[in-house]
């Protein structure tokens, strides 16, 4: 219609007077522009956001997937059109001199040679260097309106009236100097897809393909004696919406049935937490794409071949069944929810074990130092709970004590076990505790302790219940 970006209203009213306008939501805009970032890795996993208004690929290796470079334009120009958004594209060996070609040149592809393309860009306008407005106001001015005419000038009086960073990116357009993309997701280390003429919309044809991708995975890993750690499965929509899946494992695999299941679980999860977005299939899906972000080295292990070493083959058959569970009950409920303890390097009762993700690995192995130590209570509470104790002497084990409003009679007793505050860690108001082990007439186990020492850190020591044993 002859409209132009710039152009003021009134002109462009007096042009189409029939125009409909609306407020530009610049956040709604580049919340779009992110989701066609994702939406053109179908293409290449390098996909690097170029705002305000595109998108960067680096389509080094991909073009004969696509029938050269004429045709991937073609197509990526003609799926933006089925939804809606028009789009230029433009191919060059550096980012600038595609930035340029997109919006400036009837050109759409570079040439190969260094001067067939200064011949190119040579009549495009200052603003294809990318630079402010004001900027290519003041080279208009100097004379300077085209990039030949800045290439062609000596450089040294250019440079000192409008600085370095003017040449730096004419150098980065003629590939003089390099100058990398930030694609929005790293390139993962294995990587397969299926790409199909019609989307498929039935979860077990997408499971399907899942299985056959990890197959492809399997080989890549073994080959490279490597196992997945963490996967991802991205699901392009045919009407444009991406979708991500992650799965992550509790050891490295390169088994394609356990990958399989992995994802198996994650489509049954999906949509029935708080944290699973559903699994929106809406049309089909024509591209699915399975990748191996993280992976660990995966050595051959040595079956059991005696039968007569059963404790052997049982204990690798237990290991493998446990680690299954982990990544199955991960993959539903999320790795954050699936915990192993662990020991940690804290003589204190509540600090002395944590809990992780059991997805980062089978905890330590308990060291000899810890297991010198002193029965510990099956159940330890988060808070130790006061209780109201009663003592023969003030250093000595309770007679009796009131918890949660019931009195206890003690019966028998161990301890006390010493446990002196960690002054590099703890508050300076931190106090000696003497732990004891109590049983009272009824049978039942605690682990109290008094905190303070008697005339030395306190004149009146507190009980508290720490535990309970079995």
């Amino acid at each position: 219609m002859g409209l132009q970006k710039g152009m003021s209203l009134t002109d462009a009213r007096a042009i189409a007077p029939d125009l409909l306008v609306m407020d530009h939501d610049a956040q709604a805009f580049h919340k779009k522009l992110i989701a066609m970032v994702d939406w053109c890795r179908r293409f290449t996993p390098l996909a690097a956001l170029d705002a305000p208004d595109g998108v960067m690929l680096d389509i080094t290796g991909v073009t004969h997937l696509f029938g050269g470079v004429p045709a991937l334009m073609r197509d990526i120009e003609t799926r933006l059109a089925r939804l809606g958004i028009t789009g230029i594209t433009a191919v060059a060996a550096t980012p600038e001199a595609a930035w340029a070609l997109a919006r400036f040149s009837k050109t759409k592809i570079a040439p190969d040679d260094a001067k067939a393309l200064q011949r190119l860009l040579s009549p495009l306008p200052a603003a294809a260097l990318r630079l402010d407005e004001t900027t290519c106001a003041a080279l208009a001015r100097s004379g300077l309106k085209q990039i030949g005419d800045i290439h062609m000038r000596p450089r040294a009086p250019i440079a000192a009236r409008f600085g370095d960073a003017l040449f730096a990116r004419l150098d980065a357009m003629l590939g003089l100097a390099k100058s990398p993309i930030s694609p929005r997701f790293e390139a993962p280390t294995y990587m397969a897809e299926r790409r199909f003429a019609d989307g498929i919309a039935l979860r077990p044809q997408i499971e399907e393909t899942i299985a056959a991708l990890a197959k492809d995975l399997c080989t890549m890993l073994e080959r490279h004696g490597e196992g997945a750690r963490r996967l991802c499965a991205t699901l392009f929509r045919v009407d444009g919406a991406v979708r991500h899946i992650h799965a992550g494992t509790s050891r490295p695999v390169r088994d394609v049935k356990s990958i399989a299941r992995l994802f198996h679980e994650r489509f049954e999860a999906a949509g029935k937490t708080r944290d699973e977005d559903p699994l929106d299939i809406g049309y089909g899906f024509d591209v699915i794409r399975l990748a191996v972000t993280a992976a660990d080295a995966l050595d051959p292990t040595q079956n059991v071949l005696q039968q007569t070493d059963t404790q052997a083959r049982d204990a690798q058959e237990r290991a493998a069944r446990m680690s299954d569970l982990i990544d199955r009950l991960g993959a539903r409920l999320g790795t954050s929810r699936v915990l192993h303890f662990h020991e940690a390097d804290d003589h204190w009762p509540e600090h002395a074990v944590v809990a992780r993700a059991a997805a980062r690995g089978r905890p330590k192995a308990f060291s000899s130092v810890a297991q010198a130590v002193p029965e510990r209570p099956l159940r330890l509470f988060e808070r130790p709970e006061p209780v109201e104790a009663i003592a023969s002497v003030p250093d000595g084990p309770p007679i009796r004590f009131r918890w949660r409003r019931l009195m206890h009679e003690v019966s028998a007793f161990e301890g006390p076990e010493r446990i002196a505050p960690q002054w590099w860690k703890q508050e300076a108001s931190a106090l000696t505790r003497d732990y004891f082990r109590i049983e009272d007439t009824q049978g039942t186990r605690f682990w109290l302790f008094r905190e303070g020492l008697y005339a030395s850190e306190t004149a009146r020591p507190k009980w508290y219940v720490h535990g309970l044993f079995a």
